[in-house]
């Protein structure tokens, strides 16, 4: 079989996915090179800080909206405007790769707006989920894997529903949060954990639970798999 010596240097992503990516990457190439002091002058290596205070989700903020019906207002946008900052390079590196690589498999299957709303639906419920289930918290949430985890359970509904149209154990698609867990379990062992996987796991449920929806025919195909029951 001849090369196809035409073909792109790279697998083509859906739009969507540059979509999501692209501010994520912006935000992180402009504050590494603040930290590096070759942009912001003196000033640049706080930008980080001032941009965790300015998008991070804090616990204490979130609380104190839902005693007074949600005002402030506009500080309701953290809870889809933390994802895009990560406390170092590395953590948003991390975030990015599995961003690209998760948001290609199912950007291919479901709609644009689909994958917007697995994306932005986890990152809400993660936000929530950690500023409200955990007593007294008071450490801000930042970074994508909220809304990543949310890619992943949307994955992990398409392997699911693909098992049980072949009758095959459909739980096996389980096998990769499963995975996850098991590292985060391990890392947080090793090296000390915080309180960010309950907005990770939230994601998870919230990307599987909303692709009954968002995914073409998804909640078809669930039906139909109740009936063959």
């Amino acid at each position: 079989m001849q090369p196809d010596h035409n073909a792109a240097p790279i697998n083509p992503l859906p739009m969507i996915v540059w979509v999501m990516a692209l501010p994520l990457i912006a935000m992180e190439l402009v504050l590494a090179l603040a930290e590096a002091g070759l942009i912001g002058g003196a000033g640049g290596i706080g930008w980080r800080l001032q941009a965790v205070e300015r998008f991070a989700m804090f616990p204490e903020l979130l609380r104190y909206q839902v005693d007074n019906i949600g005002q402030p207002y506009p500080e309701l946008l953290r809870l889809v405007a933390y994802p895009l900052i990560h406390a170092s390079f590395t953590h948003a590196l991390f975030a990015v790769v599995i961003l690209l690589a998760l948001g290609k498999m199912v950007g291919e299957i479901f709609r644009w707006w689909g994958v917007l709303v697995v994306v932005f639906g986890a990152s809400i419920a993660g936000g929530l989920a950690y500023g409200l289930l955990i007593p007294d918290l008071r450490a801000p949430l930042i970074g994508a894997y909220p809304a990543v985890y949310g890619l992943i359970g949307a994955f992990t509904f398409l392997l699911w529903t693909n098992l049980a149209r072949k009758g095959a154990n459909k739980y096996r698609a389980f096998s990769l949060i499963g995975f996850l867990l098991f590292f985060q379990l391990v890392f947080g062992v090793l090296f000390g954990g915080n309180w960010d996987w309950v907005a990770d796991i939230t994601g998870f449920a919230a990307g599987f639970l909303l692709s009954f929806i968002v995914s073409p025919g998804g909640f078809g195909r669930v039906v139909e798999m109740i009936r063959q029951r």
